[in-house]
């Protein structure tokens, strides 16, 4: 008797844990931050094992810049699922944020060979900007094209290309993946005058390599 209870409680647990969880999704599509973060709370205490709650929780301390928590609640939910990548790609762009290059590139490896990964792009994107940083052009820019080939859309590769293309004196084509970065980003949808505005913008809290690529921007588009 005592043993179907306790299935019957733990099953309940990981109802009401996934309920909040779903919660927790829909706060976050609301930028709702921190309603978002106690429902994932929520959803963790109820079932530990809880690995899309655990990863949208690092996602949250990723927001709040503590990379730190960010890093542990990936790792935890990769120990539930060795073959999670969305974990493994958020912990590569957690490294990314430490200035772990290396690091980031083996965590977005691991999300990228996976066969079943959703969302390949975001992994192969990862690791050119990994590339970027560590001065590796060729291999970023092969691992740009790689997310193109499975997204075409995907904008942020063609950032990446863009700067990329420029750092190795391409400008024509980096010029052409820094207007196709543009017509793709929903925030501009082509309005290069809107574009040039937000980066303008964005320069005045901008610092070290954010700071340098959005000079680099800036200079492609005036090509």
């Amino acid at each position: 008797m005592l043993f179907f209870f306790s299935c019957a409680t733990s099953a309940h647990n990981i109802d009401t844990s996934n309920a909040h969880y779903q919660l927790g999704f829909s706060y976050l599509n609301e930028d709702k931050i921190q309603l978002a973060f106690i429902e994932f709370q929520k959803a963790i205490e109820l079932n530990p094992d809880n690995k899309e709650a655990l990863n949208a929780l690092g996602f949250v301390y990723l927001e709040f810049g503590d990379y730190q928590k960010a890093e542990a609640s990936f790792l935890k939910a990769i120990r539930v699922d060795q073959n999670y990548s969305e974990a493994y790609s958020n912990l590569g762009a957690t490294y990314g944020r430490m200035g772990r290059w290396s690091d980031a590139i083996s965590a977005f490896k691991v999300a990228a060979k996976n066969p079943l990964y959703r969302k390949p792009e975001i992994a192969y994107s990862g690791l050119g900007d990994a590339y970027y940083r560590l001065g590796r052009i060729d291999e970023a820019i092969d691992s740009y094209k790689e997310a193109l080939k499975r997204t075409p859309d995907y904008y942020r590769s063609y950032y990446g290309l863009a700067l990329c293309l420029n750092g190795e004196g391409r400008y024509g084509d980096a010029a052409s993946a820094m207007a196709r970065a543009v017509d793709l980003d929903p925030l501009f949808k082509g309005d290069r005058d809107k574009a040039t505005e937000y980066f303008n913008n964005k320069k005045i809290e901008a610092k070290n390599e954010e700071l340098k690529d959005i000079n680099d921007y800036l200079e492609i588009m005036n090509y």
